[in-house]
């Protein structure tokens, strides 16, 4: 019972709450939808990163999960101040730090295939 549990235990449960750039294409879609369209409401976004995924046949899990995944990272992008929630539900993107993060998130899938030696896992 007073077994200590290993570094691989810890870092297993440890929480996702900072911006990971790599190949996230959930990520990805939300702040494209975002930077197309400013405001959603959760619905209506989800229900748009649903379709650019199902585009990229990208869409793999179920859509159960797939829902607290998006709702999960629209949480994260709130935290970190590049969307504000507003009184009625509905998400505004702000369009310079979303282009920021797009730019963030394109810089880290160029290296993370330049250390693949450039095999493409997903074509867009």
């Amino acid at each position: 019972m007073g077994a200590s549990r290993g570094p691989a235990f810890r870092s297993m449960n440890k929480r996702k709450n900072h911006f990971r750039p790599g190949l996230d294409f959930v990520s990805e879609e939300m702040v494209a939808a975002l930077l197309k369209k400013p405001t959603y409401d959760f619905n209506e976004l989800f229900e748009e990163v649903l379709n650019r995924l199902r585009a990229r046949n990208a869409a793999g899990s179920g859509k159960e999960m797939l829902r607290l995944r998006v709702y999960e990272k629209l949480r994260m992008l709130v935290g970190e101040g590049l969307v504000t929630k507003g009184e009625d539900k509905t998400y505004t993107g702000k369009r310079e730090s979303l282009q920021t993060r797009r730019a963030e998130m394109a810089e880290a899938k160029a290296r993370i295939l330049q250390r693949r030696g450039g095999a493409v896992m997903n074509v867009e």
